[in-house]
């Protein structure tokens, strides 16, 4: 209740796991947050939702770079690789029917964009959010 009104939120576990997925597939980069939630937050509950919106590869990804920071062997914010990137992708491309739909949409998008290659170079060398 906010104010006295119903607001729907997500739930602990969808709330997990759409921070994984948006870390790899739309920020490139993994934050000391996304770590904090999944330490606190990760379940099998988690698992069950990522299965159902096919982002399991990208919560796996997201689990094993907040390992490596939890263990000391990286810092946040951390960059993803350009082959893990290709890896959640094209995993994402084969397996998921509605992001396969969409990919003519984005790539138009894309294209009506200028300096669309600057723009991605930008992206990928970023080391900050």
């Amino acid at each position: 209740m906010i104010n006295n009104a119903r607001a729907r939120a997500l739930s602990i576990e969808a709330e997990t796991a759409v921070s994984a997925a948006h870390a790899i597939y739309k920020e490139h980069m993994v934050l000391l947050i996304d770590c904090l939630t999944i330490w606190r937050w990760m379940n099998k509950k988690v698992w069950d939702i990522a299965y159902e919106l096919d982002i399991e590869k990208s919560v796996e990804k997201t689990i094993e770079i907040c390992s490596l920071v939890r263990r000391g062997l990286t810092e946040t914010p951390h960059r993803i690789d350009m082959t893990t990137l290709l890896d959640v992708y094209i995993d994402k491309i084969f397996r998921d029917p509605l992001f396969r739909s969409t990919l003519l949409n984005i790539l138009k998008y894309l294209m009506k964009r200028e300096n669309i290659g600057t723009i991605i170079i930008n992206r990928i060398k970023r080391k900050s959010y």
